[in-house]
C-alpha cells in the first residue's frame, strides 16, 4: 500500500522538509479534508491567530485525485476559519491538485510567514521557493499567464494580498473560494504555487478500477440530473426551481421568491449568453458555463452567484452579473460572502443606520465597489470584512445572514428546514455542503420532501452530513452525488402521485435513517446506485471501503472538525442562525415557515453522539476512533 507523501515548508526559514504520514492516520483519515483537520488540530495550538505567523495551512489530495476516476480533480485546503474562529475547509478543481500529485506529493503544509511575497514550486519532486515581488498587484488571471501553461497554478488576487477575510485562492478559473482561503495564503506572503509533474497514480486493481469506471461514467451520463439538467444549465439551473418553491434568498433573505427570477436563472443563461460546455479534469457531467464577458471566453457564474448578485440585492441584469462574477475570480473574491455582505450592508441603508452607497435593484455601481472592497480602500476596507462583523459594528444582526461568521448558500431555509439545521451544524458555517445539502431533498431536488416539516430532518441532516464528507474526503465532487435520487422520480416529476407519495413517506423516517446510521460498520455492499464512490476508493487503495464504512469515514471526519471547534471556542451557542430565520414567517399567514432549531437541535445532538454543549462526547470519539 503506497502511503501519502506530505511536505512541511516553513516560510520564515524557507526550510522543506518530508512529514510522515502514518498507516493509522491513513486509513483512518484518508486525505482532503478529513486528514486535513486531523493535521490542523494536531499542528497548531488552540487560540492561534488565522492570519498570524503560527497559522498553518494544508493544501492536499485524496487518493481519487487524478486517478481518472469522474469528478476526481478536487484538492482541499484547511485552515482555521478568517471568518468564523473555528476550522476552514475549501476545495477547488482546477489543475493544480492533479499536478501536484503528479509531482510526487499529495500533500503540502505550510507555516511560518515569509518576509516578502514568493512562489511555491512543486515540480517533479523538488519544492523551491522563489521571489514574487513582479506578481504582487496583480489579478489571478494575470499571475497565471506568468507561468507554463501546462503548470498547475494556485494564486491569489489583490483580495488575498489585502487580507478580505473572504478572499479565494484560485486555480485556473476555479476557486477554492470560502473562508478566506486567499487571505490565508496572502498573510503568508505567497502570491503562487505551481506544480508540474508526470508521475501516474498508483492503483490498487488497475484492471477492474478502468472498467468500473466505465460503468460509473455510463451511469452518470444516463441520470437526469447528471446527464441532462446540469449538463444543459449547470447548477444555474436550480434559480427556477428554488424559486418556485419560495427558497430562492430575495433582499437580503427577507423573501423567498422573486418575480424577476427568469432574468438570471440558467436557462437565460443557456438560452442567450452560453457559448459551450467545458469542465474540470475526467467529469463527464461537463456544467461549466463559458460565456462572454469584455471579448473573453470565460467561466460562467454557478447558482449561488446567479442568486446572490441577481434576486438576493433585487437585481436583473444577467450582463451585469457575468461581468461581477468574472471581476470577483481575477481580485480572488468569494462571490457568496461578497454578496451576501453587499446585500446586507443595502439593508443598513435601507434602515437608515449605514451608507455605503449600494443599494436594492441596482448593480450598476457595484463594479468600482468590488475593485475597492478588494483592496481596502476607504471606507469599504469595512465591507472586506463580512457581515458579521458589519452587525456587530452597525448592529441588524437579527439580519446579518451568516452561521458562524460565514453567509449562507443561496437556499432560503425557512422554506428548507432541514437545510436551516444544516447551516447551523455546519463546522465551516453558513455551508449548504457541509451542512448535508437537504435543500436538494426539500426544495429544489423532485424528491419533495415536507420542506416545512421537522419529522426526520436531525436524521437526515446528521446522515448527508457524513455521505458528503466521505464523498470530499476521497477526492471526488459533490455533484457526483446528485445521482442519489432515482433517475425514475425525476423522469416522473416533483408532481407526479409517485413522487410525491414517497416524498411525504421519507418524511417520516426518522427513525428508520437513525438506525441505518448505527448499522452502518456492518453496511458490506457498494453499488453504484447509492455511493459508487465507496468501491472506487476501494480499488484504488485496496482498503476495505463498503458503504458502511466509507459513511462512517464522513462521520469521524465531522466529529474531528467539531473537536477542532470546541477547542477554538465554538459550542451550542454558534449552531445558530439570524433571528429573520428562526423568528419571523416568510409567509406572515403561516407561522410555521420558520426554522424550529429549538425542536430539531436537541435531537440531532443525541443522534450526533454530542453533549449539550455541542462537543463530541468521550463514547462518541471512542467508537469512531478519533483522539482528542
Amino acid at each position: 500500500m503506497r502511503m501519502p507523501s506530505y511536505a512541511i515548508i516553513d516560510l520564515s526559514t524557507h526550510l522543506v522538509e518530508r512529514y510522515p504520514i502514518s498507516e493509522t492516520l491513513y486509513k483512518s483519515y484518508i486525505g482532503g479534508k478529513t486528514l486535513g483537520a486531523r493535521l490542523l488540530y494536531d499542528l497548531t495550538p488552540a487560540g492561534v491567530d488565522p492570519l498570524g505567523k503560527d497559522a498553518v495551512v494544508i493544501i492536499n489530495t485524496s487518493p481519487a485525485n487524478g486517478t481518472g476516476a469522474p469528478c476526481s480533480s478536487r484538492f482541499n485546503m484547511t485552515f482555521k476559519n478568517v471568518l468564523t474562529g473555528g476550522i476552514a475547509s475549501s476545495n477547488c478543481g482546477g489543475q493544480f491538485g492533479v499536478m501536484m500529485k503528479r509531482a510526487g506529493y499529495d500533500g503540502i503544509i505550510l507555516k511560518g510567514q515569509s518576509e516578502s511575497p514568493c512562489v511555491i514550486n512543486v515540480v517533479d519532486n523538488q519544492i523551491t521557493i522563489s521571489d514574487a515581488g513582479e506578481l504582487w498587484g496583480k489579478d489571478a488571471e494575470e499571475t497565471q499567464l506568468a507561468f507554463p501553461k501546462i503548470y498547475g497554478k494556485l494564486v491569489i488576487g489583490p483580495a488575498g494580498e489585502h487580507l478580505v477575510r473572504y478572499a479565494a485562492a484560485v486555480s485556473g478559473e476555479r476557486v477554492a473560494g470560502r473562508c478566506g482561503a486567499g487571505a490565508v495564503l496572502g498573510a503568508k506572503k505567497i502570491k503562487a504555487l505551481v506544480a508540474y509533474g508526470t508521475q501516474r497514480p498508483e492503483i490498487y486493481n488497475r484492471e477492474k478500477f478502468d472498467k468500473y469506471v466505465r460503468k460509473w461514467v455510463k451511469f452518470l451520463r444516463s441520470h437526469p440530473m447528471t446527464g441532462e439538467a446540469l449538463p444543459n444549465y449547470g447548477s444555474a439551473g436550480l434559480v427556477s426551481k428554488a424559486n418556485a418553491s419560495n427558497a430562492l434568498p430575495t433582499h437580503n433573505f427577507k423573501y423567498g421568491h422573486s418575480k424577476d427570477a427568469h432574468t438570471v436563472s440558467g436557462e437565460t443563461l443557456a438560452d442567450k449568453y452560453l457559448l459551450r460546455n467545458s469542465s474540470c479534469i475526467s467529469c463527464p457531467i461537463r456544467c461549466e458555463r463559458r460565456v462572454q464577458v469584455d471579448g473573453k471566453d470565460v467561466k460562467g457564474p454557478e447558482y449561488e452567484t446567479c442568486g446572490f448578485f441577481g434576486p438576493n440585492i433585487d437585481a436583473v441584469s444577467m450582463e451585469n452579473m457575468l461581468k461581477l462574477n468574472y471581476l470577483c475570480d481575477i481580485l480572488g473574491m468569494d462571490t457568496i460572502s461578497l454578496a451576501s455582505t453587499l446585500a446586507f450592508a443595502m439593508e443598513l441603508k435601507e434602515n437608515g443606520v449605514a451608507d455605503f452607497g449600494i443599494e436594492f435593484g441596482n448593480s450598476d455601481n457595484l463594479f468600482e465597489v468590488v475593485e475597492k472592497i478588494a483592496r481596502r480602500e476607504g471606507i469599504y476596507s469595512e465591507l472586506a470584512n463580512g457581515s458579521k462583523w458589519l452587525s456587530e459594528q452597525y448592529g441588524g444582526k437579527e439580519y446579518a445572514m451568516h452561521s458562524k461568521g460565514l453567509e449562507m448558500a443561496s437556499y432560503e431555509p425557512r422554506r428548507s428546514v432541514g437545510m436551516g439545521l444544516g447551516y447551523a451544524t455546519s463546522n465551516r458555517g453558513g455551508c449548504h455542503l457541509n451542512g448535508g445539502y437537504l435543500a436538494l431533498l426539500e426544495s429544489v431536488g423532485v424528491l419533495s420532501m415536507d420542506a416545512l416539516s421537522t419529522s426526520a430532518k436531525p436524521a437526515f441532516t446528521a446522515f448527508f452530513q457524513n455521505a458528503l464528507e466521505a464523498i470530499s474526503a476521497s477526492g471526488f465532487c459533490l455533484f457526483s452525488a446528485q445521482s442519489f435520487v432515482p433517475a425514475i422520480l425525476f423522469k416522473l416529476g416533483p408532481h407526479h402521485p409517485v413522487t410525491r407519495t414517497i416524498g411525504k413517506i421519507a418524511t417520516h423516517l426518522g427513525l428508520g435513517v437513525r438506525a441505518l446510521l448505527w448499522m452502518m460498520p456492518i453496511l458490506r455492499f457498494n453499488s453504484v446506485f447509492l455511493f459508487p464512490h465507496a468501491e472506487a476508493l476501494r480499488l484504488i487503495t485496496g482498503l476495505p471501503f463498503y458503504t458502511g464504512s466509507f459513511v462512517k469515514l464522513g462521520e469521524r471526519g465531522y466529529n474531528m472538525e467539531r473537536l477542532y471547534n470546541y477547542r477554538e471556542g465554538l459550542s451550542k451557542a454558534d449552531d445558530s442562525l439570524p433571528d429573520r430565520l428562526t423568528k419571523t414567517p416568510q409567509d406572515p399567514n403561516n407561522p410555521k415557515t420558520v426554522v424550529r432549531l429549538d425542536t430539531m437541535l436537541p435531537v440531532y445532538y443525541h443522534i450526533r453522539g454530542l453533549d449539550e454543549s455541542g462537543a463530541p462526547r468521550p463514547r462518541t470519539l471512542r467508537r469512531l476512533g478519533v483522539r482528542a
